[in-house]
């Protein structure tokens, strides 16, 4: 009987992954793409099918009220193919200083490697070449170490050239990203080196691609984050800010060849050159983040990033479901705020490094349910909580397989309260209305989201 429930859930679900929402099917014919920097012939009907999906109805917060849509509405010369930085700028509106505000509805598919550190000539970039003349990082370090300039933030001439270069950065490597857009990768296709800012992008989806070391070439100091100080860096592989109707399906998250765990230790620190993989924050919300890869990276996903109470109270609504955490360390997500409902994820987790699976914020009401934790010696369910100023956290249905122990179901408040002071209440207030069919039991989970998470698992 049991196999029976779970062959039927299995098929429901990879029909839910892969239908095509409540878009139809574009006919035949008519105008081809329009061309940016690569051909617009050989994209299959499945392809221009799949740039005109819209979020299904009731699947996750991005498909509250009018739902997301992204760029469905675009004519047939707002549907362009990239295979450049040039290209993926030009298609969002021509410029990257002002393409946040381009609303015109847009399809971008892209093929190939688009590379943040590629300049306008198509000639690949450095960090010096990003640098102010007056910056370097050895003398950096030699101004602002501990024993010579204190535990104060670093100042004066030497942080105005980082910040400076910062600026520089910016400009070349964040990519703005206006309302009613959909970008989608073709098979293969992978954001190297960039950051996809979505600010303000109301009805946004990005599909089908993979992100891989959005590096910070000027990183922060800061003395006193922690006992011993941090370095910080600024650039997520995907940021929303100030956006509504997100949909971010389907893509894998990766440092590529250039891990955290590679980079120097510097001012008795490791030098961090990453940030987030998908980080929600500054008033954005009613977002939907579906059947992702995020493997072996540290900071993953934050959700609201300040405890100040202020415009983020009442916003920040987030739905996590049937994405794969893999040998990642922290932040799986970390909230603040937000209405967030995680469920149907697998988490593969341990090794050096793991800190926690789901942060509970100020005034965070997030609920846990029917997700499966596959965890390495060293971790226990104890672990997978962290109290960051909550009070609060819905767990339910979720399992755990600890390292040589058989699978349980596990109740993550009861296991967290066991070994911290002080405890967590077992109900965040709210429950999640907006979940597509079926909600699967958590032993089914890791099976459906190693077949269908992460890009190229979609028909194209």
């Amino acid at each position: 009987m049991w196999e029976k429930t779970l062959g039927a859930a299995m098929v429901a679900v990879t029909l839910a992954a892969t239908s095509t929402g409540a878009a139809a099917a574009p006919r035949g014919g008519g105008a081809p793409p329009a061309t940016v920097d690569g051909a617009a012939d050989g994209l299959s009907r499945a392809a221009r099918h799949l740039g005109r999906q819209a979020l299904p109805a009731g699947d996750g917060w991005a498909a509250e009220g009018a739902g997301t849509t992204g760029g469905a509405a675009a004519t047939p010369e707002q549907v362009h193919v990239v295979s450049s930085r040039a290209g993926l700028v030009a298609a969002l509106g021509g410029d990257n200083a002002t393409n946040r505000g381009n609303a015109t509805p847009k399809i971008i598919y892209v093929r190939g490697v688009v590379d943040g550190f590629e300049g306008p000539d198509g000639t690949p970039l450095d960090c010096a070449a990003l640098a102010d003349p007056e910056y370097s990082l050895p003398a950096y370090l030699a101004a602002y170490d501990p024993a010579v300039w204190g535990r104060v933030p670093p100042s004066g001439p030497l942080e105005a050239a980082r910040v400076r270069s910062v600026t520089n950065q910016t400009r070349q490597t964040q990519l703005n990203v206006g309302p009613n857009t959909t970008i989608v990768g073709l098979p293969g296709a992978r954001l190297t080196g960039l950051t996809l800012m979505l600010d303000g992008a109301h009805n946004t989806i990005v599909r089908n691609l993979t992100f891989d070391d959005a590096r910070d070439c000027f990183p922060a100091w800061s003395p006193t984050d922690g006992e011993a100080g941090n370095w910080n860096s600024q650039y997520d592989q995907i940021s929303v800010r100030r956006s509504e109707h997100v949909w971010i399906d389907h893509n894998t998250f990766t440092d590529g060849d250039n891990p955290d765990s590679a980079q120097p230790v510097h001012l008795g620190r490791p030098y961090q050159v990453h940030d987030g993989s998908v980080d929600v924050t500054h008033t954005a919300s009613l977002v939907t983040i579906s059947y992702n890869r995020f493997v072996g990276r540290d900071k993953v996903m934050l959700i609201g990033s300040s405890n100040t109470v202020g415009p983020d109270a009442g916003r920040l609504k987030a739905s996590l479901h049937h994405n794969l955490f893999d040998g990642v360390l922290q932040r799986l997500p970390r909230v603040r705020f937000g209405q967030v409902d995680v469920w149907n994820n697998h988490y593969r987790l341990g090794g050096d490094g793991f800190e926690y699976a789901i942060g509970v914020g100020v005034q965070s009401a997030v609920v846990a349910e029917h997700n499966f934790f596959s965890l390495q010696a060293g971790v226990g369910a104890d672990d997978l909580l962290y109290d960051w100023g909550g009070t609060a956290v819905t767990t339910r249905g979720n399992w755990v397989g600890a390292a040589g122990e058989r699978p349980r179901p596990v109740d993550l408040v009861a296991a967290y309260n066991a070994s911290h002071e002080p405890d967590l209440a077992p109900d965040a207030g709210w429950t999640p209305s907006l979940r597509r069919a079926p909600v699967l039991p958590a032993p089914a989970v890791p099976a459906v989201v190693a077949t269908l998470a992460g890009a190229g698992r979609l028909p194209l």
